[in-house]
């Protein structure tokens, strides 16, 4: 194996962007060079071009976009004059792709086993009997529960952070040459995202395999890469070695990237309980999935609840809305119990408590226009018509930092970070006390997560707010948490004033999820599996 000659050479590549009836340059004559068992990490804020350029590796370009110049080649192939069936030849046999959205790359009627071994099946490399032993051996490590028997399961059947690791087993079943990660591990919690951080680069070492890892996770960049490639506006700030990077950034807009983490934590206000949950316990059938769990929401202030995939994180959040009633215990609103279901549920109670989902692509329906979207509500709980509707969207608008020009949008002409300030407007049409954030800042890069959370933060001094902020972002608790809840397999480990829960000594599974937090410095990775394997032994 030739490792000087480079796998993939990418030279002065330029992609067009079709909108407003004219092309419009996205990816501006960008370089890029990528050697066998080598690791790229493209970087950058959400519309730099990073997933534009990384799915141009597989000579792809999305549906409304054009690559209309310069040279690719991958592995001496080159991918501008190769047919559409060479390249699909190629693509998810020696090119796989790794997306952020597990649940968009599965078919749901069809096993988990039956579509990771799809690939090597169908192009012969492998017999069926043959890649269902080596999906087992990816599941395995993966760190998946049951490896010999998951991929029984369809995609329903299991967490969202057990189907991406699914996902990454699949891309990697065909043994490919190159693999492009697309945000692979931003919704994964942090223990997992260990786990899978530690199964990429153990299966990238092992197969010389090459891979361009595209996220804005800067320390999670530190732990796979290395070389860092940084975009903005399409084109290619500055390029070098991870440790030089990470010690001595160049460009100014290099350091600005480093430096965004810092964000101040909202104002005080009341103390008085607005929420609270008393002795919740509830079930998926016969399945409990919470257990006993009792806490309370401060008026003005942001409880953050932590833990990782499966803890009941989620869970809670529907049994506060209605959408899960408990098995046990009550949910009690400004003192007094709220009706269990949903459907109990007066419209004024209802209006009081909203929530704020991850996906904002989901969230929202793709043929509604902006003030479809943020009117519904305002003409739902608060009987507002015609123009009134307007104007409120209007004031919506405003106070979510957009201007009247988004109204006639639809979802599809937004970024991802316009698309989350959309539905956080949606959530304050309904004037709530509480909303519920879902990790709504997960899927965005971190110069547009600081915009969001200084304008939740923002919207909270203005409007005397309180946020139940699920996620499994210690370093977003850190900044915007006023109180914690951690939370393991459906029950309560430790909560209390940020501060406290912070501070040493921590209970075993608190410490865990402090110490699983990527550091911006290379070789934290493998320091951490050391740790976990001294731990697992005794040591």
């Amino acid at each position: 194996m030739n490792t000087d000659t480079p796998l993939l050479t990418m030279r002065g590549v330029r992609i067009d962007g079709f909108a407003d009836e004219r092309w419009t340059p996205i990816v501006k004559g960008v370089d890029l060079t990528l050697h066998r068992g080598q690791v790229l990490g493209l970087i950058g804020e959400s519309g730099a071009g990073k997933s534009t350029l990384g799915l141009a590796a597989m000579g792809f370009a999305r549906p409304g976009c054009r690559i209309s110049g310069g040279e690719i080649l991958f592995d001496g192939i080159d991918l501008m004059r190769a047919s559409e069936a060479e390249k699909q030849a190629l693509r998810g046999v020696r090119i796989a792709y790794v997306a952020q959205s597990a649940a968009a790359a599965f078919n749901p009627a069809h096993t988990l086993l039956e579509q990771t071994i799809e690939a090597p099946v169908r192009h012969g490399l492998m017999s069926a009997a043959e890649a269902a032993d080596y999906a087992r051996t990816l599941y395995a490590a993966m760190d998946l529960p049951d490896p010999d028997t998951i991929g029984d399961r369809y995609p329903h059947q299991v967490s969202g952070g057990q189907l991406q690791r699914a996902m990454t087993a699949m891309a990697m079943c065909a043994k490919p040459d190159l693999i492009i990660f697309d945000e692979p591990t931003t919704a994964l919690d942090v223990t997992t995202q260990v786990n899978v951080l530690a199964a990429m680069r153990k299966a990238i070492r092992e197969f010389g395999t090459a891979a361009i890892y595209i996220t804005h996770d800067l320390a999670v960049v530190a732990q796979m890469a290395d070389r860092i490639k940084v975009l903005r506006y399409g084109e290619e700030v500055e390029e070098a070695p991870t440790e030089t990077m990470l010690a001595a950034p160049k460009h100014p807009y290099t350091k600005s990237l480093w430096a965004v983490r810092a964000i101040r934590k909202p104002g005080e206000t009341g103390p008085d309980k607005v929420l609270e949950l008393n002795g919740i316990t509830a079930a998926y059938g016969t399945i409990p999935v919470l257990r006993d769990i009792s806490l309370a929401v401060p008026r003005g202030k942001t409880v953050a609840l932590v833990g990782e995939s499966g803890s009941g994180k989620s869970t809670t959040a529907r049994v506060i809305t209605g959408l899960l009633p408990p098995v046990a215990g009550e949910v009690r609103f400004e003192g007094a119990p709220l009706p269990p279901a949903l459907r109990g549920r007066s419209r004024d109670q209802l209006r009081r408590i909203q929530m704020i989902y991850q996906s904002a692509d989901t969230a929202m329906n793709p043929r509604h226009t902006v003030h479809e979207i943020i009117g519904r509500p305002v003409q739902f709980y608060l009987g507002k018509s015609g123009a009134e509707v307007t104007a409120r969207v209007s004031q919506l608008l405003d106070m979510i930092e957009l201007d009247d020009s988004f109204m006639d949008r639809l979802p599809g002409e937004l970024s991802g970070g316009q698309k989350q300030r959309i539905c956080i407007a949606r959530a304050l049409a309904a004037e709530p006390d509480v909303i519920i954030c879902d990790e709504v800042t997960s899927a965005l890069d971190q110069i547009v997560q600081e915009g969001i959370l200084k304008l939740l933060m923002k919207l909270q001094r203005t409007l005397g707010l309180s946020y139940i902020f699920i996620t499994h972002d210690i370093d977003t608790v850190r900044a915007i948490a006023d109180e914690v809840v951690v939370m393991f397999q459906g029950e309560v480990v430790e909560q209390g004033l940020k501060e406290q829960i912070f501070a040493p000594p921590h209970p075993a599974y608190t410490e865990l999820l402090l110490s699983s937090v990527p550091k911006m410095e290379t070789g934290w990775l493998e320091d951490r599996i050391a740790a976990q394997a001294r731990t697992a032994s005794g040591g």
